[in-house]
Parts: C-alpha cells; structure tokens; sequence
C-alpha cells in the first residue's frame, strides 16, 4: 500500500512518526499551515513557521524516504486577529517557492467578516499564483459553512477542481461532490470522521475526486489514519487498486496540479533547513 497523506501538520509530530509512517507505506504528504495552539503575536511568528515547513520539515521528512510538500497561507482562526493580517502582504513571495503545492488552509472557522475578506484575499493569490487551494470547513455549523465556502468559489472565478474543501462528513459531502470540488475527509479520533464512516462513504460515493486524510497535528491524533482506512477498505471489499486511487492516485492529481509536486524526497544537503533554500539550485 502507498500513501500520499494530503494534510498532515507534522511540526507537531516525531520522529517516531516518520517512521511509522513510512513502514506504513506513507511516501508523500502536504502539511498546510495551521494555528500552532496558541496566539502568535507578530507577522514574525509566521515567517519562521513558514521558513520551516520549506526547510527543516522537508529535511525531517527525507531522512525517513518521505516527499514533504506545504500549502501556505493565514488559516482561518489567525484570519481575526489583527496582528497576524499583515501576513497576507508577506505570502505572494512564500507562494512562489519549490515545495508549495497550494494555498491553504483557507476558509471558515467562525464565519466573521475578517474570515470573509482573508478567504477571497486568498482565493485571488491562488489564481494569481496559479495554485490549488486547500479549504478548512468550519467545526460548528458546518452545512452553513460548508455552503458559504462553495458560494465564495463560485464568487473568486477559481475553477472547482482546483479546490479541495476539507473535513467533510455526511452532511456536507454532498454538496460538494455537486459543486465539482474535490472531497477532503479527515479521520481523527473523536471528532471528525473514523474508518468505517469513511468506508460507508467511499461505497456511496465512489472514488472519485475523494481524499482522505490523517490532519495529524498536536492534539489526539494518530498519523497512520490514512494506511487503516486502506485497510478498511480492503476488509470491506474494495480492490487494491481502489484503494490505490484514494490513497495515492488522488493527491497526486490534485497536488498536481500546482507543477510543483516530487515524489522523490529532497536529498540529503539539498535543502538548507535553516533557511527553505534549495541549496542545490542556489535560491535564495
């Protein structure tokens, strides 16, 4: 089995992680910036966050045979806090760089006006950047949410199959699936989704345009969500290359669509961890 988790946040995993990860059959995933657990305070904050998923993270990911790729914008939570919307003005050159597959997470979390204006502000530097856009749905409200987020795609001009609305469920997908976006699944302990949902609405709804998910991150979580719900899949009755599909085929088309996307990790010392430079072909 070989995994591409589409939405991960591994600065807040171990190294025992990538490894199991990797014996699990994980070869690829995309972290989206996301808040770190507590308020940053400075534009600063993020411009180190976003210096590390370009450079120390892709280094930690190789060292266990695993392409790391980022999507970068100001999440939705950060998108009311006055100190951390100057970051907007600092993403369109992090956009530019090797390794960033997409926009994200962009989206909803309370559904304020703040998140209103950063959402499109964001939807317009994904089609000036020429990017995919990953989508956060809010946790409350979520039919409401999930509804206004495809009413402002619609509104950006960007092209469905080139948004991923994430954290879907029951109630939600749907929508989605008639909007023409790609379904994003999260399977979480305790919240979210677990594998038999997740395998109930594979058999619904197909393979198609479908991805599933680990959002692994600091809270209770568990990495290897992705590689159980193959295995779900395969108890249930789905062939192998079904799962395939999901769990391989799937991010790569989506993430692909970005013209960035290497499944072979970055090799040893071509990554400045320090700085997210490629070393190699000398950016700076």
């Amino acid at each position: 089995m070989r995994i591409f988790d589409p939405h991960i946040h591994m600065t807040s995993r171990t190294t025992d992680d990538y490894e199991a990860m990797r014996d699990a059959g994980v070869r690829a995933l995309v972290e989206p910036a996301f808040w770190l657990g507590q308020p940053r305070t400075s534009v600063g904050s993020f411009v180190d966050y976003f210096d590390s998923l370009l450079g120390w993270e892709r280094f930690r990911a190789a060292q266990f045979g695993i392409a790391h790729h980022c999507a970068l914008a100001l999440n939705p939570k950060e998108a009311n806090d006055p100190r951390c919307t100057e970051v907007l003005d600092v993403l369109p050159r992090y956009l530019a760089k090797d390794g960033v597959v997409a926009v994200g997470e962009v989206g909803y979390d309370s559904m304020t006006q703040e998140e209103d204006d950063a959402f499109a502000r964001q939807l317009e530097l994904a089609l000036r950047h020429d990017l995919p856009v990953l989508v956060h749905t809010p946790h409350r409200d979520k039919q409401a949410g999930t509804k206004r987020t495809l009413d402002v795609v619609r509104e950006s001009g960007l092209a469905p199959h080139r948004v991923l609305v994430d954290h879907l469920n029951e109630t939600t997908v749907r929508m989605v699936a008639d909007a023409g976006c790609w379904m994003g699944f999260s399977v979480y302990p305790d919240t979210k989704m677990d594998e038999a949902r997740m395998v109930a609405l594979l058999a619904e709804y197909g393979t198609e345009r479908m991805l599933v998910n680990s959002a692994a991150d600091w809270g209770r979580s568990d990495p290897l969500k992705t590689h159980k719900t193959g295995l779900a899949m395969l108890d249930a009755g789905f062939g192998e290359s079904e799962v395939d599909t999901v769990l391989w085929h799937n991010p790569v088309e989506f993430y692909g669509q970005s013209g960035r996307l290497a499944l072979e990790p970055v090799a040893a010392g071509a990554v400045d961890a320090a700085t997210g430079s490629s070393v190699l072909r000398g950016e700076r």
